[in-house]
């Protein structure tokens, strides 16, 4: 039995879990999960949209030349951010998605209808005064997080098999 778990050990060690880190950039709440999972000892490699707010928003006119035009500016960033982003939830194995308190996640409800039209293993993150906006992106998620903590128990969960409180 023992040499059964060196085995699956060695390939999750071989092969980490690729994790997407999707939604509000005004918090550290990516950060708190990492350092959680490091405790865990789960090989997983995360990824991440753009989370340097002024590069994700400019991206596209400083790269394709400036915009009068709000739309054409905001146009032209979206669409280089969907390069890396299309790519990176393809790739993810999960994503999880933090809709924040401050801000309206157009995004990360997007993000998460892409990862559910993709098939993906899906964990949100919200307080409970969202849960009626998000009850039909809640329902589609495997599942919902109050805290960063949780979802990182969640992933070890799911990944080795670690229960832990």
């Amino acid at each position: 039995m023992n040499a059964k778990k060196d085995i699956q050990q060695q390939a999750f060690q071989e092969n980490p879990w690729n994790v997407y880190l999707s939604g509000e950039i005004h918090s550290d709440w990516r950060e708190q999960i990492k350092e959680v999972l490091n405790t865990y000892q789960v090989p997983i490699q995360f990824s991440e949209p753009n989370t340097s707010h002024s590069d994700s928003d400019d991206c596209g006119s400083i790269l394709l030349g400036s915009e009068s035009d709000s739309f054409w500016h905001d146009h032209k960033g979206a669409g280089l951010n969907s390069i890396r982003r299309r790519k990176l939830i393809q790739e993810a194995d999960i994503v999880v998605v933090r809709f924040g308190k401050k801000y309206k996640q157009w995004n990360a409800a997007f993000e998460a209808g892409i990862a559910h039209a993709l098939n993906k293993s899906l964990i949100l993150l919200h307080d409970e005064e969202h849960d009626h906006a998000l009850k039909e992106i809640d329902q589609s998620s495997a599942a919902v997080c109050r805290s960063p903590e949780q979802v990182a128990a969640v992933i070890a969960y799911c990944i080795k098999g670690i229960l832990k409180n």
